[in-house]
């Protein structure tokens, strides 16, 4: 298992979250849906640029997910969101609605339909469990090498 892996697994708890399950889904496909949004955001596979098209010399095709979700926190006005979360302070809130905002609504719906959650129980979710697989990931501040997170990544 990859750091990306045992900080999602860790994150999330040994077993899926005590939320009711959407319109007829076992909460267990609700547990393995955020483990794949939150794999997909942080550590995409290597040549994977945005909105699902090859593009090798693109930026967000050689740097690792979080680098790029950091960047779209901070272009969309949430970087002081983002920084909390990474630094080793009291990590900030995020609402559902602001987590929209700072992914964009092109990412919220790629992770979407590569989850198979429904976009509103997706980002409910996300704004739960975001904040604290980032600060988990970044002990003491320190941003982890990209590379051993893609190695953690598996597509389940």
């Amino acid at each position: 298992m990859g750091l990306l892996d045992e900080v999602i697994s860790a994150a999330l708890g040994a077993k899926p979250t005590q939320s009711a399950p959407a319109q007829g889904q076992p909460a267990q496909d609700q547990f393995s849906q955020i483990a794949a949004a939150l794999a997909a955001l942080l550590a995409p596979r290597p040549g994977a640029a945005s909105g699902g098209q090859a593009a090798p010399s693109a930026p967000q095709a050689t740097s690792g997910g979080l680098d790029v979700l950091i960047n779209q926190f901070k272009q969309n006005g949430l970087g002081d969101v983002i920084n909390s979360w990474i630094g080793t302070g009291q990590n900030q809130a995020i609402s559902p609605n602001e987590l929209r905002q700072a992914l964009g609504q092109k990412t919220v719906n790629d992770l979407s339909r590569q989850s198979g959650a429904p976009q509103d129980d997706l980002l409910s979710q996300l704004s739960r469990y975001l904040p604290s697989v980032i600060d988990r990931l970044t002990p003491n501040g320190q941003l982890p090498n990209q590379s051993d997170l893609r190695s953690g990544y598996r597509n389940t």
